[in-house]
């Protein structure tokens, strides 16, 4: 492609494309940082003066410094979050690998990865990206992984591929806590529909793990992390110091987690019971549980085939389907947990008690669950009422 410079700027240039059509470009030459000749060109501007103008802005870029945002002007979203993650994946830990790795791939990258890292402005972020979520995930979740992003773009900050970050205000749609967490339980009734229904037709394995978290009120996590010595068959007892998800096994969520506490009878035969199947399940994959169970690390909640713990998903699946087979209201798995503590409450169990039990605070129980404790202060007061009228107390205005 032969090219004429132009008569106005030596680093401007027009050539004839293969249509004939006349085009511009610019063919900047500079030094980079260790000192070395580069040059940036870049083509197809239909007037000279749209070449002149980008050709100004990359030389001011130059004489300002900033040769890697002039040198990483066509980098896209996807080739910088690919290049952000294998630079700092090392320093962080295994789980926040994994879940940053997925974040990139299956949520940022679809929907951002094509465009332009210096291109990529608020509006389109917003349009593109945070209203295309809103609707099919959690507000939380949205800003997760919009935190995430603002994470990996301060990164390109500070490599100076972008001069600053345009995505510190944006606008993400917020839910009351409150509210949210007061429509997650089941009735009394519904509860026991719910078990009837797991116990007639999931597995044993999902019936225990449901029938154990509606029972205690723990969480799924803390389920999935229980292992034999955790059960107490003699004081019935199950005690809480660890909890797995789909990243690995942790130490449980806050300090009050760590605990130890009191199961009704009803549900330790039920573990007793299912202890009986999973020791047949191992021993069908060669394995066995200790003699000693107090010393017995094998997870409780296992698979029949394999006899390996159960994924941290699987119960979700089978809580869905029971939900769809009885037509319950869409709970989730952790309303099981606030099924438990509305129940507490609305037996009149002490605040500090339920608390401890669920290895919250005070405060937590009283932040979430206070719509409960108003109903119930509502109700003491008719109930005072009606004990004074029980015993036919003359008293009222006085007239």
């Amino acid at each position: 492609m032969k090219l004429y410079k132009s008569t106005k700027e030596p680093e401007i240039y027009h050539y004839f494309n293969a249509n004939k059509e006349k085009l511009w470009m610019y063919r900047h030459k500079y030094y980079d940082a260790t000192g070395k000749r580069k040059e940036k060109k870049k083509s197809g501007f239909k007037t000279e003066k749209a070449a002149l103008k980008a050709l100004l802005e990359v030389k001011a870029a130059t004489l300002r410094g900033e040769k890697s945002y002039v040198e990483n002007d066509q980098m896209t979203v996807g080739e910088w979050l690919d290049t952000w993650y294998e630079t700092n994946k090392a320093k962080w830990k295994k789980g926040t690998q994994v879940q940053r790795e997925i974040i990139v791939r299956v949520h940022l990258k679809p929907l951002l990865g094509d465009y332009k890292l210096q291109k990529l402005d608020k509006q389109t972020y917003q349009r593109v990206f945070i209203n295309a979520l809103i609707g099919n995930y959690k507000p939380s979740t949205i800003r997760a992984w919009h935190t995430i992003f603002k994470i990996a773009i301060n990164s390109a900050v500070e490599e100076e591929i972008l001069n600053r970050n345009r995505f510190t205000k944006v606008t993400i749609p917020t839910e009351t806590k409150k509210k949210k967490e007061a429509a997650n339980f089941l009735t009394p009734t519904e509860l026991v529909t719910f078990l009837d229904d797991a116990k007639q037709n999931e597995n044993v394995t999902h019936y225990t793990f449901f029938l154990t978290i509606a029972y205690t009120g723990i969480r799924r996590g803390e389920a999935l992390g229980l292992q034999w010595k955790n059960i107490d068959f003699q004081n019935n007892t199950i005690t809480i110091e660890r909890t797995r998800d789909v990243i690995g096994i942790h130490t449980p969520k806050t300090t009050n987690s760590y605990r130890t506490i009191l199961v009704d009878e009803m549900v330790m035969k039920q573990l007793e019971t299912y202890l009986k199947w999973c020791k047949k399940a191992l021993f069908k994959n060669g394995r066995k549980l200790q003699d000693d169970l107090s010393k017995d690390d094998t997870f409780v909640f296992i698979f029949e085939h394999a006899a390996d713990p159960i994924a941290p998903t699987s119960p979700i699946y089978a809580f869905n389907k029971i939900l769809d087979r009885t037509g319950l209201p869409k709970t989730t798995i952790h309303g099981l947990r606030h099924t438990h503590c509305t129940i507490l409450l609305n037996r009149g169990l002490n605040v500090k008690v339920i608390a401890e039990r669920l290895g919250n605070t005070p405060k937590m129980i009283m932040d979430v669950y206070g719509h409960v404790l108003k109903e119930l202060e509502a109700e003491s007061v008719s109930l005072f009422s009606q004990t004074l009228q029980a015993s036919e107390a003359k008293i009222g205005a006085n007239h």
